[in-house]
């Protein structure tokens, strides 16, 4: 055990990074989280803090834990000065393996970042039970890790007074990032060309282009910008990054989550379709079915398709035919906000702090 201050004072973390609403929910009177906070000193702590600037804040006396989560933004020989620093400082170091392989990045950088982790003091947390074995294979060893699940998306008290806006005809929506790991493109045009009902409608909400969203193979980028012209159904939102705020006003004005990953380990999108009962249409990859496991007969089951298997020319197939059934099921009736779900969100979100309050203060 590192930290140094009395139990009777809230722990202080820093994210890292802390973009995400799965980072920003982890806090309560037993911690608290420094990111965008002022300091004693009067410097404040970029809510974007990256582990130079931590670097540069040395001695690291002002926190108490430092809570690692996608490892793959900074430089290999920076982690590592990192977490001797933690070392040397006396801060406890958490590690939540959101992802089993690279988001980015070659999968030879992704194990030696791992292997850098496992050879210092740090705790591991996996999303999953079924995620563990991975990480291990990818070790060469025994991991001991703490399986804490990944929870809410949108605070249940957030929802309070909300409810799913009405519309005409089917609402589908796609969100986040143009990366290597999400199908969008044909998404898109199986969307337009399948589902011809006029009335329907697909908002998609992008984060901003880089360069090499169009100079990268393939160029997806001027692919989905040509597909959506294509069909006035079709509304793209650009956004530098977008909000909670955002996201969740495009969710309670749809029907449907598409989420046509090719790869991936866990999905916060897959969470949030629980928390806004919209119906997933889901890749069948990594541990996303384990996710929705954990809340089996509590969420509806999403409409699944197996986008990682079998002869590539037959996967458009599969998506396409996950379309018409989810078009189907929406048949049934409107889609209302789950209430019974949110409390039990809730209550989940209250095991998940103590859980991470023990793992701060390196009870491991």
């Amino acid at each position: 055990m590192h930290a140094t201050l009395p139990r009777s004072e809230p722990m202080r973390v820093v994210h890292l990074p802390a973009r995400t609403p799965y980072a920003w929910k982890l806090h309560c009177r037993d911690f608290r989280i420094l990111n965008g906070t002022e300091l004693p000193n009067g410097e404040l702590v970029p809510p974007a803090v990256d582990a130079r600037w931590l670097l540069e804040h040395r001695p690291l006396t002002w926190l108490d834990a430092l809570h690692l989560h996608h490892i793959d933004a900074e430089d290999l020989p920076t982690l590592e000065r990192l977490l001797d620093a933690c070392l040397a400082d006396r801060v406890d170091v958490v590690f939540t393996a959101h992802d089993t392989r690279p988001m980015v990045g070659s999968a030879e950088d992704f194990t030696a970042r791992l292997r850098l982790l496992r050879s210092a003091e740090v705790a591991w947390v996996c999303l999953t039970e079924g995620s563990v074995a991975p990480l291990a294979e990818l070790l060469g060893e025994h991991l001991d890790a703490t399986v804490i699940p990944h929870g809410y998306v949108v605070a249940p008290e957030a929802l309070a007074g909300l409810e799913r806006q009405p519309g005409k005809g089917s609402r589908y929506l796609m969100f986040g990032a143009s990366r290597a790991s999400r199908d969008q493109v044909s998404a898109m045009a199986n969307w337009s060309l399948g589902i011809t009902d006029p009335g329907s409608s697909l908002h998609v909400l992008l984060r901003a282009f880089s360069p090499i969203d169009f100079v990268e193979i393939g160029g997806r980028a001027p692919l989905l910008l040509e597909t959506a012209r294509q069909d006035p159904r079709i509304r793209l939102t650009m956004r530098p990054y977008p909000t909670d705020d955002e996201v969740l006003g495009a969710g309670l004005a749809s029907d449907v989550l598409l989420l046509p990953y090719l790869w991936g380990s866990h999905s916060g999108q897959l969470e949030l379709a629980f928390d806004l009962n919209l119906l997933p249409v889901c890749s069948l990859t990594g541990h996303l079915p384990e996710q929705y496991d954990l809340h089996k007969g509590l969420v509806e089951e999403p409409e699944w398709f197996d986008w990682s298997q079998g002869h590539p020319n037959l996967f458009g197939e599969k998506f396409l035919t996950a379309l018409e059934n989810a078009a189907a099921r929406l048949d049934s009736g409107p889609r209302r906000l789950d209430r019974e779900f949110l409390d039990y969100r809730t209550q989940e979100h209250r095991t998940i702090l103590q859980q991470y309050a023990r793992m701060y203060r390196g009870d491991r």
